[in-house]
């Protein structure tokens, strides 16, 4: 530990920690705009600067050491710092009241707490290409770009997707798609991290509330929402909760205040998709081991990385759906009988975390496997907020309701699927069952659990060990598939018999449709809050869920029955493209 003085007070830290973290210790608050605590400092913005032993430096990428007097206020710094972003406000759109990010965008809180109050620089127009809204769930806007750093370090260094690129030079540069091509042509798997660290509007989710409100303003639909297991536990943040808060109940009355019908709970098809993926997993744990490992496959934008730059294991891909389009297709079919409906009136909404699924509800034919379009639209966490709020609905202030029946019901094991490891667990605790006939001993399974960008272990089933494999963040599931690759192509064991994967750090929690500034420490919260609602449950296997079982008893079969392949399955394409290399 070394010791620094901040404003003459002194603190203690680790040596190499930034200042403006030794500032943060020590109580002040450092204005910055570029820094990201997940992420590298880059120094862009200049707006963090202090003064130390009367040298003016950035704080974000200046390291402590003993004895440093820094001094982080004063006319010098506050002047410096509001010179810096004029700078970056000469070349910015000044049309907040219509951006996307009006009331939650960085540049314009800190314009106000630095109290920029009139333009000394004259205004600049940049050249730059036009909005690309070629992908059905990223929207990126140059104009609004201030050169951060984050998105391409986000996609590049910790996606390892690739897809973003600085272009042209000097005043001149933007950030866009690599080799000049439109966003939906280029390598981009639509994970959305990109906008979920974007400090403005340069990168956001494509918008469909305005399809929305024409949906529910339509005298003639049945509209039916599903919400996502990691919905619950960050839509309050948008409402001055705190993260991890569980709102389900105010959720569900807050989707018919907006004009459902009927709401229903994307958890039921969490535990309809571990019925197909357990019973998957044990057919080939008795009769085909040879086919190992099996890969799991809810996350869109994992489905979409694979098939572009992994489709040599799409083999060992389960083939069951995600749980919303599980739930879609169940809407359509089952439940439309059940209810004497035609299912051309009903408009099914997906309230998800995520903005790959706004891809995945169009990504081939299996997604109309009711003979409808399965799920009709999706909206993110953020959405679903502004929604919310234009309505003059407080989520804070509402009772809490209940979902229907019976694709409301639910058990532990649904809710759990919103964290890194939550959709192994749940597939754990039935595919024991499924393979012993006996419920595993303790359903909470430690080692799949945390933040760990990949989690290892092994557990016990019939006598034989099954070895497991977690991963979080398309970097971290490239390594792990690597180790699966190398394994089978040196003819070694394999190193993993069963596997899940989510494209976003921390799993659905951190989604890139969930609320803007999300941190590591939020998402361990909002997982937190999933686990909590699992050692709550009263049924916490999947297979226990009675609704699920009346499913399989009066409609489907059995899990895997030839309906249930058709209804519950999907397929992969090979989409191969090649990934940049890293420069050394």
């Amino acid at each position: 530990m070394i010791t620094v003085y901040v404003n003459g007070k002194a603190v203690q830290v680790l040596k190499n920690t930034k200042v403006l973290h030794a500032c943060t210790k020590a109580g002040y608050k450092v204005p910055h705009l570029c820094y990201h605590e997940d992420l590298p400092a880059f120094g862009n913005c200049g707006v963090c600067m202090v003064e130390i032993n009367g040298r003016v430096v950035r704080s974000c990428s200046t390291p402590c050491e003993e004895g440093m007097q820094i001094v982080t206020t004063g006319k010098k710094l506050l002047d410096l710092r509001r010179e810096a972003l004029e700078i970056i406000l000469s070349n910015h759109p000044n049309n907040c009241p219509e951006c996307i990010k009006n009331g939650r965008c960085e540049l314009q809180d800190l314009s106000q707490e630095l109290a920029i109050r009139h333009m000394h620089l004259k205004k600049v127009k940049r050249k730059y290409k036009g909005r690309d809204e070629s992908s059905p769930a990223i929207t990126l806007d140059p104009s609004y770009c201030i050169q951060c750093g984050r998105c391409t370090y986000v996609c590049n260094e910790i996606q390892d997707v690739h897809a973003l690129e600085n272009s042209d030079r000097g005043f001149e540069t933007y950030v866009g798609p690599t080799f000049n091509r439109e966003l939906e042509s280029s390598e981009c798997v639509k994970c959305g991290q990109c906008s979920a660290h974007c400090p403005v509007a340069a990168i956001y989710e494509a918008d469909d509330s305005d399809a929305l409100w024409a949906a529910l303003d339509s005298k003639d639909m049945v509209l039916v929402a599903q919400e996502a297991p990691a919905v619950r536990v960050a839509l309050g943040e948008e409402f001055g909760m705190k993260p991890g808060t569980n709102v389900k109940g105010k959720m569900y009355t807050a989707l018919r205040e907006l004009g459902f019908h009927y709401v229903f709970d994307t958890n039921f098809g969490a535990d309809l998709t571990i019925m197909e993926e357990a019973s998957e997993f044990v057919h080939i744990f008795k009769d085909k081991p040879e086919e190992f490992p099996l890969i799991t496959t809810c996350c869109p934008s994992w489905v979409d990385y694979l098939e572009k730059f992994h489709s040599d294991l799409i083999p060992h891909f389960s083939s069951s759906k995600s749980p919303h389009q599980m739930v879609g297709t169940i809407v359509k079919t089952y439940w439309a009988e059940k209810m004497k409906l035609d299912p051309k009136q009903i408009f099914l909404v997906s309230v998800m975390p995520c903005t790959a699924k706004k891809y995945e509800i169009e990504r081939m034919e299996d997604m109309y496997a009711s003979g409808y379009k399965d799920v009709d639209l999706t909206i993110t966490t953020r959405e679903l907020a502004r929604m919310l709020k234009t309505r003059g609905i407080d989520l804070a202030q509402l009772p809490d309701g209940e979902a229907d029946n019976p694709l409301g019901e639910y058990s532990g094991a649904g809710t759990i699927f919103g964290a890194t490891g939550g959709v192994m667990e749940a597939a754990l605790r039935t595919a024991y069952f499924f393979a012993t006939g006996k419920e595993l001993p303790n359903p909470k399974i430690d080692f799949v659990r945390g933040a760990k960008g990949i989690k290892k272990g092994k557990i016990e089933i019939l006598g034989r060990e099954v070895r497991i494999g977690v991963a979080s963040g398309l970097g971290n599931v490239s390594k792990l598939m690597n180790e699966i690759r190398t394994a089978k192509a040196s003819g070694s064991e394999l190193p993993y018999h069963f596997v899940e994967v989510m494209a976003c750090n921390g799993g659905c929690v951190g989604g890139g449709g969930q609320p803007y500034r999300s941190t590591n420490r939020i998402r361990l919260q909002r997982a937190k809050g999933l686990y909590k609602e699992d050692e709550g449950c009263i049924r916490r296997e999947s297979h226990n869920n009675e609704s699920i079982q009346k499913l399989y008893a009066n409609f489907l079969g059995k899990p895997n029955s030839p309906k249930a392949k058709k209804l519950l399955h999907t397929s992969y394409i090979a989409r191969p493209m090649k990934i940049v290399q890293k420069k050394s």
